[in-house]
């Protein structure tokens, strides 16, 4: 004995499709005004619209933080925020810190400590770093470590990372040799007479 299915069809209503809307950011000094879907988040925004690739686009949850970006001086991870929130709010990307010809003092550090290997993480450890620096909060090692705990690096180029910002955070007064916190000597600005 077989079974016999009879398939109706399916009540195949066209599904709702949300229409993409105008959202106007201000992106490393200028306003793009860009159509999306209210969902898309600030990650793809900066990536897929306005083709700003230095972001990195790592765990898409949150939890690697290669995706950091500055909002209003602030870091946050891009991934987990919808670009229709940070409309009128400044954001700043790693293209927006410095250019080839003259790097932000915290990417010329991460370049004289080579405070990288593959590079991917390195906008979202800069950023971060940034973003720190603008908050104020940090002056020790731990401190640093703590603050920048969220941004991963696969690599495992945490010393120099935190040399890098160490040197940034202290204007080159404090810099971390092989995981030791050093004080750079400051060199006498009194001039010497001779008679």
């Amino acid at each position: 004995m077989s079974l016999q299915f009879i398939q109706e069809p399916l009540d195949k209503a066209t599904p709702h499709v949300v229409p993409a809307q105008a959202v106007t950011l201000n992106v490393n000094g200028e306003d793009h005004t860009i159509q999306i879907a209210p969902w898309t988040s600030l990650l793809d925004a900066l990536r897929e619209y306005m083709d700003l690739t230095g972001t990195k686009k790592g765990c898409d949850h949150g939890q690697c933080g290669a995706c950091t970006v500055l909002v209003d001086g602030k870091r946050i991870n891009s991934c987990l925020a919808l670009a229709t929130v940070y409309q009128g709010k400044k954001i700043q990307t790693i293209e927006g810190l410095g250019t080839e010809d003259n790097l932000s003092p915290l990417q010329q550090a991460f370049v004289d400590h080579d405070a990288f290997q593959c590079g991917y993480c390195t906008p979202g450890q800069i950023c971060s770093a940034q973003g720190l620096i603008n908050e104020g909060r940090c002056k020790t090692e731990d401190e640093v470590r703590e603050h920048m705990s969220g941004n991963l690096c696969r690599c495992g180029a945490y010393t120099n990372i935190l040399s890098a910002v160490m040197e940034v955070l202290h204007d080159g007064d404090v810099v971390v040799d092989n995981g030791v916190l050093i004080t750079v000597p400051v060199a006498s600005t009194k001039a010497s007479s001779v008679e």
